[in-house]
Parts: structure tokens; sequence; C-alpha cells
């Protein structure tokens, strides 16, 4: 009898990787992309009823990688290994898609918040993430310079003046998130955007302007005239 059961479940995973590969993941319902993932680290199993009760606790995907570990062994009984296969997701996600955008490219004003958003992929804390251009208008640093709120501490933005000056920058782009919070600007947001444009500037680097995300989207401070008193026009940059 449980050699047949596992049979069944072999020719089950077979035809759902058959499927995959013939017609890609969107072919596949948000249940059934957690059920393929999770034949990777529980097997002999089936694990559609585990995807069913995990989306029915966390209502979706994201919800379901972003749960606490010991919470999904506690409550759904998974090993360790298949809670750290879904912490994986988003982490993987965001490396995946960043490490598209290369130092060395240049830099397109109109798309910066693009190409710096997926380094808030899966992020449920607050980042602050720095871009630089040099002279000759092409990206060369783009990555997390701080854990934490922006204005929670002076460090990033002495972190953020030294990165700056260590790699010669001409033009520096800033961004953070509100996690599961709203896109408006607080007062300490538009304060410390002044502070940073100005330190910035003390060194000769043009603070071009500064993204807040929150989930999907995020909004550009210069292109809603916020800070414009500090903030460079938006395309008056070498």
């Amino acid at each position: 009898m449980a050699e047949k059961k596992a049979n069944v479940h072999s020719g089950h995973r077979k035809r759902v990787r058959e499927k995959f590969l013939r017609d890609g993941i969107d072919s596949f319902e948000e249940h059934q992309v957690l059920e393929f993932l999770l034949f990777y680290a529980i097997p002999y199993k089936d694990t559609n009823e585990l995807a069913h009760r995990l989306l029915d606790r966390y209502r979706s995907l994201a919800g379901v990688c972003e749960a606490p570990i010991d919470e999904l062994m506690r409550e759904f009984g998974l090993t360790e290994t298949a809670a750290v296969l879904l912490k994986l997701v988003p982490d993987l996600s965001r490396r995946y898609i960043d490490s598209r955008f290369s130092v060395g490219t240049e830099i397109e004003l109109e798309t910066m918040g693009d190409v710096m958003k997926p380094k808030f992929i899966g992020r449920i804390e607050e980042v602050v993430v720095l871009a630089l251009g040099n002279a000759r208008g092409k990206l060369i640093f783009l990555d997390v310079v701080a854990k934490g709120s922006l204005n929670s501490t002076d460090v990033p933005i002495r972190r953020i003046v030294d990165i700056a000056i260590r790699h010669n920058a001409k033009s520096a782009f800033i961004a953070h998130n509100h996690p599961g919070g709203s896109l408006l600007p607080s007062g300490d947001d538009l304060e410390a955007t002044r502070l940073i444009a100005n330190t910035l500037a003390s060194v000769g680097v043009k603070l071009i302007d500064h993204f807040i995300f929150a989930d999907e989207h995020y909004v550009s401070l210069a292109r809603h005239d916020v800070c414009s008193d500090v903030l460079y026009n938006y395309y008056d940059v070498v």
C-alpha cells in the first residue's frame, strides 16, 4: 500500500514538472506554485493540502514566504529545510533581478526608481539604498547601505558620504522603504533628504532624487517637487 501511494505521488510530481517545462510557472495557480516548490524539500508526501493550508493562513505566496520560520515549523510541521527554502524565495528573487542591473550601465534618470526597486523585494524591515553615478553618467555603485530608518541615526548619512567620496561619485540617488506603510514622505524623511543633499553637496556630489517604496510602488520626491530646494533638477545632471 505504501509503495502504491509513493508511486501515485511520484507520477503526480512528474506531471507537475512536465507542465512547468511545457507551459511555465504562469500556467500554475498560486497553490500549485507553492505545492511545486515544496516538492524539493518534502519528498514522498502530498504537498497540495499543505500548500492550501499555508495559503489559507497567510493569504498569498508572498505572505507564506515572509512568515517566521519558527511559526512555519511549529504550526505546520515543516522541517527546517522546507522553511528555509520558503524564506529563500524573496531573497533569491531580489538577488536575481538585482544582478541584471550591473555597475557600468548608463544611468537613465526616468527609470532609476525601477533600477533600485529590486533591492526592496521581500523586505520586511526598513533599509536604505544608495546609487551613485560618475561624471560620464555611468552607474558605479548600487547597494543597501543601512538597515533601519533613514533618520533613526546619522550613521547612514556618514556612510553615504563616505561611499560617495571613495567612488569619486558626481551624482547620487537614495531610496528607502516603508514596509506595509504609506508612500507619503514624513517630516523626518524630508529633513533627512535635505541633510543628505547638503552634506553630499559639500563634497561635490549632487543628490538627484530620493525614492520612497511601499509594497510594489514608489514615489519620487524630485518628480513631486518635494525638497525642490535641495534636489537638483531632474534633467540637470552631468
